[in-house]
């Protein structure tokens, strides 16, 4: 039985710290929406089935999208967390894939994703037990704040990673642990915090730095940057 692929977009989000009306997923890029970038990237990989995408009911902007009604683009409804999202994401998923299917989980506002991150995940966790995702070691001297906004202390840095996505795991494995963690109020903010809940260990993947999260105003221009040097470098 040959592998499946399929994939999830959290886009209900708000996006306050962009300090803008209009969610951070449909903010200008280049010319489009943010989310017209990475949905992209997902649906050029000939290898993931379709898309899933989780909106808001009160979502004013996907319509307007050229993906709206794209026939490998489903769209279900979203929740007050991201974890949320993704939830009902995978509930409708089961009607279309298989419960040992990988699904990979990816932020809306990270649409720099490349190509060889995609095509690395797919090659190194295909036999894994568990699924992984992308992440980067931490450079910098990591400080712990007290309360008063001063250095309480310096956390090593060995074994530290920053967590990307997309996060990949088999379907079945991830609506268990996702559910299971929402059962106990756990607001898990990453999908791999859900299968480390259930006991499992998700392997790490160093990624492309440029993997970027479009958090503040500033990252923006930071995404445009970075998209303009992979298309030149294709």
């Amino acid at each position: 039985m040959s592998e499946r692929y399929w994939a999830v977009v959290p886009a209900a989000g708000a996006g306050r710290r962009m300090a803008s009306s209009v969610p951070k997923q449909y903010l200008s890029l280049l010319g489009r929406p943010v989310i017209e970038h990475t949905l992209q990237r997902l649906l050029a990989h000939e290898r993931i089935e379709s898309v899933c995408v989780a909106l808001s009911d009160a979502d004013e902007w996907w319509a307007t999208t050229v993906y709206a009604a794209h026939p490998r683009v489903m769209r279900v409804p979203g929740g007050d967390e991201r974890c949320h999202s993704v939830l009902n994401a995978l509930q409708r998923l089961q009607l279309s894939a298989r419960l040992e299917d990988w699904v990979l989980v990816h932020d809306a506002a990270r649409p720099c994703l490349h190509r060889s991150d995609l095509d690395r995940m797919f090659e190194e966790l295909a036999a894994d037990p568990v699924g992984g995702l992308l992440a980067a070691p931490l450079h910098d001297t990591i400080k712990q704040a007290s309360d008063a906004g001063r250095i309480a202390a310096t956390i090593p840095r060995e074994h530290l990673w920053r967590a990307f996505t997309p996060q990949m795991f088999r379907l079945g494995d991830l609506l268990d642990a996702l559910t299971r963690a929402l059962a106990r109020g756990w607001l898990v903010t990453d999908d791999a915090s859900a299968m480390e809940l259930a006991g499992l260990a998700p392997r790490l993947l160093e990624g492309r730095p440029d993997n970027i999260k479009i958090t503040r105003p500033e990252d923006l221009k930071l995404a445009e940057f970075f998209l303009q040097q992979q298309s030149e470098s294709g």
